[in-house]
């Protein structure tokens, strides 16, 4: 499939007229053909004009019909092979081996998302029957189901290309509440972007839906997408990048005259906790798993651990002598882009100027925009008093914060801002010490982790990918696991309703075979 640097309006390929922008070869800093065209405010109406017209069709589409979408979409991806692998290599510098992994993510995903469709339990379907023998006042019949919130708006991200962008769980998640999306693809990998949307857009057509299911826009500058989260027919907006990007979309989402929910997952250093026992038992071990943690994709997720916290003394000095060893061993690896390498490298340089850091290691030196991993440590007292050293660096950095004991572990913890994940690493001697932590690290995070590392995200039915701000716009949700469509639901309840005019998930002959939870009928 040949790529064309157009936009997807619907089912209609659109040259973008407004500005042009080219993807880059993240490993030479070649500039990739073809030129991809901006979108212009005509074709976001006309993106938006659409998705408004399918919305009611689509919300109401039957659970099996949807489920089967959006397995053809995962079909239809799996269908552009290498075609798709190699153009994604290209555009992100990434390995062959985490491409196909994150495919698999993806198709993965939209497989959880049919059997959630099919499952029914979304609806969350509720019945009270009428009691009208109730004394002193009859019960009305009521009923409540979930419905679908409408047109969502999805931001793709430039760290996971299939995963969080144009296919990834946002979209899957929205698709499947029964919510239109438009996806405003990542200037950093366009033509992966076009690929999967095309294939999008031809699972659309294979399943006879409207067309306005689905849109794919280029934004050549900023003006699209925040015009995007203005538009009065998007109703929620689905974003995954910078804290400063998301608050940004915040802002315009919650000065609307119809304010609506921007679900954003931004900033997080996730501290990893390394109690005495187990780092008096299996330090090196320790060490090892984190410096292979730290440097996974050149440091590039937002779960890295980007802190240590741990009580200083003999062990910790073990710990951090094996973690400078394993770390002069991992090579520099190509950055996602040139602007995040810079970034990356500006961070490591912000905290080499800090008088109360230290460099203790680094990884090996790298050329062109790759980036070389670093870790550092400083004292809980100049953590505590310098701001600057909590800031997130995107990147295979890290820093370990030596706490002269336990309570100020604790104290350090509470300081922070809120995380997608801390892991604690613990000896059973060391459980009462951790059961004393529960509390502060449930406050916190949205996944706490035992003897593990935050890298690698499970999706699944119990995974929480979120957490408190600024790791996220909203703690109470997800974007990551089945939970993830309960952000474009919203409770609908019926009174008195006959059966003829009922939705089918809350007719009596309950025609999807969903799960319905009834109240008592008896007489109070």
């Amino acid at each position: 499939m040949s790529i064309t640097g157009h936009l997807l309006i619907g089912q209609s390929r659109v040259p973008g007229k407004n500005g042009q922008l080219r993807a880059i070869n993240a490993a030479t800093g070649e500039a990739l053909a073809p030129v991809f065209g901006g979108a212009s405010l005509d074709d976001l109406e006309a993106a938006c004009a659409l998705a408004d017209a399918a919305f009611d069709r689509y919300r109401e589409t039957a659970p099996e019909g949807r489920a089967v979408f959006l397995e053809t979409i995962a079909s239809h991806i799996l269908a552009l092979g290498d075609a798709l692998i190699e153009r994604c290599m290209a555009e992100t510098g990434l390995p062959r081996g985490r491409i196909e992994s994150e495919r698999t993510r993806t198709v993965g995903q939209l497989a959880l998302f049919a059997s959630v469709v099919r499952e029914g339990d979304f609806f969350e379907a509720r019945i009270d029957p009428a009691i009208p023998s109730r004394t002193p006042q009859a019960r009305a019949d009521i009923r409540m189901r979930n419905i679908a919130i409408g047109p969502v708006a999805v931001f793709g991200a430039s760290n996971f290309p299939l995963a969080f962008s144009v296919a990834g769980g946002d979209t899957a998640s929205a698709l499947a509440a029964g919510c239109p999306v438009i996806v405003k693809a990542h200037s950093a990998h366009p033509g992966t972007s076009e690929l999967v949307g095309r294939a999008i857009q031809q699972a659309v057509r294979d399943c006879n839906l409207p067309e306005g299911v689905f849109s794919l826009l280029f934004d050549s500058q900023h003006t699209i997408s925040q015009a995007l989260v203005a538009d009065h027919r998007v109703k929620a907006v689905g974003f995954t990048g910078s804290q400063r990007a998301g608050v940004t979309l915040m802002g315009i989402a919650a000065a609307r005259q119809e304010p609506i929910p921007v679900y954003a997952e931004m900033s997080a250093i996730n501290p990893v906790i390394l109690l005495p026992h187990a780092l008096a038992e299996r330090s090196p071990q320790i060490a090892t798993a984190f410096t292979a943690s730290l440097t996974l994709g050149a440091g590039q997720f937002c779960t890295n651990p980007g802190l240590i916290l741990a009580i200083d003394g003999p062990e910790l000095a073990a710990f951090e002598r094996a973690a400078i060893d394993a770390l002069a061993l991992c090579p520099a690896a190509t950055m996602l882009t040139r602007q995040i390498y810079e970034s990356y490298c500006a961070g490591v340089e912000k905290l080499r100027a800090q008088p109360s850091a230290v460099l203790l290691g680094r990884g090996k030196p790298g050329t062109g925009a790759q980036g070389q991993p670093a870790l550092f440590a400083t004292s809980a007292a100049a953590f505590l008093a310098q701001p600057p050293l909590h800031d997130e660096v995107f990147g295979a950095s890290s820093l370990i914060v030596r706490c002269p004991d336990a309570a100020t572990v604790l104290h350090v913890l509470n300081a922070l801002g809120g995380q997608l994940t801390i892991a604690v690493h613990a000896h059973a001697n060391d459980y009462p010490a951790l059961a004393a932590l529960l509390p502060s690290l449930e406050k916190k995070t949205g996944r706490v982790l035992l003897n593990g590392f935050g890298t690698g995200v499970e999706v699944c039915h119990a995974m929480v990918h979120g957490g408190p701000f600024p790791a996220t716009s909203d703690a109470r949700t997800t974007s990551v696991g089945s939970r993830a469509i309960q952000r474009f639901l919203r409770p609908v309840c019926y009174q008195d309703f006959p059966q003829a005019l009922l939705p089918p998930v809350l007719q009596d002959r309950n025609p999807f075979g969903i799960g319905q939870r009834t109240g008592a009928t008896v007489a109070g």
